[in-house]
C-alpha cells in the first residue's frame, strides 16, 4: 500500500482531533489486518471511488475515547455511546476523509467519497468490500485508542 496516499488520512484525522477537539493522538505501528471484527467500539466508514481506485476508510474509537472527543467538542458527555456520538462519528468520518481527499488532489489523486455509515457495540465487524488486504493504524491518547483502517483495490495501473 501506498504511503503518500495513506499518509494524508493519518495526518487528516490526528488534524481534525486536535483542532476541533483538543485531543493530540499519537500514531503507532501499521499492520495487516486479518480479522473484520472491530478493535474499538464505535466505528465510522466511508467508500471512496476514483477511475484508479476504489476502497474504503473506516476510523474506529473505543467508547471512552469517543465519549471524550464528544464532551471537548460539545459540552456534554453521555453515559454511553448514544446516536449523538455515533453522529459526531460520522461528522469526524466526513472531515478526516475530507481532509485527506485535499492533500491527495494536491498529488493528482482524485476521488469521490459516500455518505459515512456508522457502526457500533462491543466486536461490531467492518467489512471494507475489497479484494487488497487491509492496513491498520493504531492511535492512542490519554482518553483511549482510535484506529484507522484502509482497503484500496487498484482498478487501473
Amino acid at each position: 500500500m501506498n504511503v503518500e496516499f495513506i499518509n494524508p488520512f493519518l495526518s487528516s484525522l490526528m488534524n481534525v482531533l486536535e483542532t476541533m477537539a483538543m485531543t493530540k493522538l499519537e500514531p503507532g505501528k501499521p499492520s495487516m489486518k486479518k480479522e473484520e471484527v472491530s478493535r474499538g467500539d464505535v466505528s465510522g466508514i466511508i467508500g471512496m471511488a476514483s477511475p484508479q481506485t476504489k476502497g474504503s476508510l473506516s476510523v474506529t474509537f473505543e467508547e471512552s475515547l469517543a465519549l471524550s472527543i464528544m464532551e471537548k467538542m460539545l459540552g456534554e458527555r453521555p453515559d454511553t455511546i448514544n446516536e449523538e456520538v455515533t453522529d459526531m462519528v460520522g461528522e469526524i468520518t466526513n472531515m478526516v476523509t475530507g481532509g485527506a481527499k485535499n492533500m491527495l488532489g494536491d498529488k493528482g489523486y482524485d476521488f469521490n467519497m459516500a455518505t459515512p455509515t456508522i457502526v457500533s457495540g462491543k466486536n461490531h465487524t467492518i467489512s471494507h468490500q475489497c479484494e487488497s488486504s487491509t492496513l491498520i493504524i493504531p492511535f492512542t491518547s490519554e482518553h483511549g485508542k482510535a484506529y484507522i483502517e484502509v482497503s484500496f483495490d487498484v482498478l487501473v495501473k
